[in-house]
């Protein structure tokens, strides 16, 4: 990499905490990969002074950042402007700064749609999704496969009332697509007989607790795809077991790899060497 200068682009990943991020090495090779005077850098940053960091980057030589957990909400009352899909979303991952304005955009959902459209060559449009979870990456996920024309959505939550507020939210903003389900085995089995592409969007099957499983794999059909957003481990639980059934699998990585290279491009206007990050992100992920 050659030293930063005066004329170096800057790129910034907001968020707290930042230790184990993957961004900062998987972006800075993508730019020296392309001979691009650009370097990424993680800035850690508390709520309260997240609007004074903004206002900073913007008069700094920022082509953009980043923003994760826990700011991806709040980061929308700093900007000038926001793209169509993150204003369904309501949430903003990454933002461009071109001539002193700043546009955000939501990246999280299209890398889960890329990630599974390249490991599977299927699309989500007229495909049945089952969601475990409904959280922030499930909030990205399910609104974005609604706005790409899943036929149906279920959505399943520990805490049900969060289920039927996204469900109901989809429905309004997108279209009527999607309904909550509650984590009875009997409902769910039902509703999983007929499902396309199921996909856990909860914690559970992450390092260090890898032996945990986040449903009974017995309930998934074995012609459903399963989907993991988690990448530590590579194979969860849930993939290994699903995996012996004959079902499509596909991990969390994907999703990290193709959010990074859909924001690489709007802050350069260059296509991101998505191989060498691919490399970069096996390497830390082992």
């Amino acid at each position: 990499m050659n030293a930063i200068n005066v004329n170096t682009k800057l790129v910034g990943l907001l968020g707290n905490p930042l230790g184990h991020s993957f961004s900062p090495a998987m972006q800075n090779r993508a730019f020296e990969k392309l001979g691009l005077d650009y370097y990424y850098l993680p800035i850690e940053v508390a709520g309260e002074n997240l609007g004074d960091v903004v206002k900073g980057i913007s008069r700094m030589n920022f082509a953009g950042f980043n923003v994760t957990i826990p700011h991806k909400i709040n980061i929308i009352k700093y900007l000038d402007e926001i793209d169509e899909l993150a204003e369904i979303i309501g949430a903003v991952n990454t933002v461009t700064i071109k001539d002193g304005r700043l546009k955000g955009y939501n990246t999280d959902g299209s890398g889960f749609v890329r990630s599974l459209e390249e490991e599977t060559g299927i699309t989500v449009q007229d495909q049945n999704v089952f969601i475990l979870g409904s959280g922030g990456a499930s909030r990205s996920i399910a609104l974005t496969v609604a706005y790409k024309g899943a036929r149906t959505i279920c959505l399943c939550n520990r805490t049900v009332s969060k289920a039927q507020e996204l469900a109901g939210e989809i429905n309004a903003k997108v279209r009527e697509c999607c309904i909550s389900v509650t984590l009875d085995k009997g409902e769910m089995k039902e509703l999983l007989k007929d499902c396309d592409i199921f996909i856990n969007t909860t914690s559970v099957g992450m390092h260090p607790k890898d032996e945990e499983i986040p449903l009974d794999p017995e309930l998934i059909n074995e012609k459903t795809i399963v989907c993991d957003i988690i990448y530590n481990p590579l194979k969860t639980k849930l993939l290994k077991e699903t995996g012996k059934k004959g079902c499509k699998t596909v991990n969390g990585l994907g999703m990290l790899l193709f959010q990074g290279a859909e924001a690489f491009k709007l802050w350069t206007g260059k296509d991101a060497p998505v191989s060498d990050m691919e490399v970069i992100l096996h390497v830390l992920s082992r």
